[in-house]
């Protein structure tokens, strides 16, 4: 039987954050698109060799939407494969709550950004790990809330 996956050990590292934010009409989950894949994610990204998990985590959530957060509780990880599903990526995420007005502007990444309530964020994701995330951070804000 052949295998089709390349023998390689390397594996990607990103993390990302599920940013949230409090409004008169309840909680708002910050989501983005992506022209160049046409997919509605989390804020995430690739972790550079010399950045905690946590300090990726938070300056890919400030690069992709213009927002400082403060980091808070993990929430879960999601894998995939990628490259002609050869390759495994991990990403791990953490609540960030929104500190200060966001200064998002469009860029060659990342085209728009949407604040929806936990329910449509979970409708208009693309991924399904990503759903299951967003399920997660919910579960935990309100348990950190009561």
């Amino acid at each position: 039987m052949k295998n089709n996956y390349r023998n390689s050990t390397k594996v990607i590292e990103a993390a990302g954050g599920v940013l949230w934010k409090k409004t008169r009409s309840g909680l708002k989950i910050a989501v983005i698109h992506r022209e160049r894949y046409d997919d509605w994610t989390l804020p995430k990204g690739k972790r550079e060799s010399d950045e905690t998990w946590e300090q990726t985590a938070l300056r890919e959530v400030w690069e992709e939407t213009g927002c400082r957060a403060v980091l808070g509780e993990f929430i879960g990880s999601a894998s995939y494969l990628i490259g002609k599903n050869t390759t495994p990526k991990v990403v791990l995420f953490w609540h960030m709550q929104k500190q200060e007005d966001c200064k998002f502007h469009p860029n060659s990444e990342v085209d728009r950004i949407k604040w929806v309530k936990p329910k449509k964020a979970a409708r208009i994701l693309t991924y399904a790990d990503e759903r299951n995330i967003i399920e997660k951070a919910v579960t935990q804000i309100l348990r950190i809330k009561s």
